[in-house]
């Protein structure tokens, strides 16, 4: 429960026992203006931007977030990462964010814009990178969309360190645009979702195979179900991108499953268990 909503609960059953005392405890100890929201979860496989992060294998994830009311917030993200020990330290990534979400008047869209710091703690130097962004996102009748872009500007992780044709070699800064789209199915614990993103970066493809953070050129898509089941949320979903053989031929065997030289962008059912709290 949030500290918010903590101090509500307070403060209704207070007013259940007598008005005064509830008038005297609201003095007291007014509604806090923080809230604490996080979530831990296991997924089947870990795709950032459509690429497998865990080698096609299961990962666990977490992560907190501190929201004020001024629409101030901050907070971090984890999951275990699978072959990135090439680059040094653990196998881990963490994600430090932080922004300002605002409402646009009345229209009942609200427009987020921060940034996210990715860490992959004990790596080289070069292995972190700063990624700011800017979401907008809304209600529309029963439809929730979101759009999103985020721009890393070069530094040292978005460098293409292999011999690709196209590239020099030199750090490059990178785009990523996407929408996610969701809606609930009419009297069913279920949630339809939907997600669509476009990478533009340096001609070679990242992170697993030729550079430290996300890059090249491609799309990644995703369909799926969410179900509410108590405290849990089940979910399924296929996602894929556009890669083909051709694109990634030259980073074999680094592209590839280590179990069955498969493709990690390519096509994969990933099903997922998470706890909100």
């Amino acid at each position: 429960m949030s500290l918010r909503g903590l101090a509500a609960s307070t403060l209704l059953a207070t007013a259940a026992l007598a008005a005064a005392p509830a008038v005297a405890q609201d003095a007291i100890d007014p509604p806090s203006d923080l809230t604490v929201a996080g979530s831990v979860g296991l997924v089947s496989d870990y795709r950032f931007r459509g690429v497998s992060q865990t080698d096609e294998e299961m990962a666990i994830q977490g992560g907190i977030t501190v929201s004020h009311a001024s629409g101030v917030y901050a907070g971090t993200w984890a999951s275990n990462l699978a072959g990135w020990g090439t680059f040094g330290g653990a196998n881990m990534e963490l994600d430090l964010f932080g922004g300002y979400a605002m409402p646009l008047g009345d229209s009942g869209a609200t427009l987020d814009v921060g940034l996210t710091w990715y860490m992959y703690p004990g790596g080289f130097d070069d292995t972190d990178f700063a990624e700011p962004y800017v979401k907008l996102s809304g209600d529309y009748g029963p439809l929730s969309a979101l759009v999103g872009v985020a721009y890393a500007p070069e530094q040292g992780a978005l460098a293409n360190v292999s011999n690709h044709p196209d590239s020099d070699g030199e750090s490059e800064d990178n785009l990523y645009i996407w929408t996610d789209l969701s809606t609930a199915i009419p009297n069913t614990p279920v949630t339809a979702k939907a997600h669509a993103g476009y990478s533009n970066g340096n001609p070679g493809l990242g992170p697993n195979g030729t550079s430290l953070a996300p890059t090249g050129e491609y799309f990644d898509w995703l369909i799926g179900l969410n179900a509410a089941v108590g405290p849990l949320t089940l979910g399924v979903a296929y996602t894929d991108t556009n890669l083909q053989y051709e694109d990634y031929e030259y980073l074999l065997p680094n592209f590839s499953s280590t179990k069955d030289g498969s493709n990690i962008a390519g096509a994969q059912v990933v099903f997922t268990l998470s706890a909100g709290f």
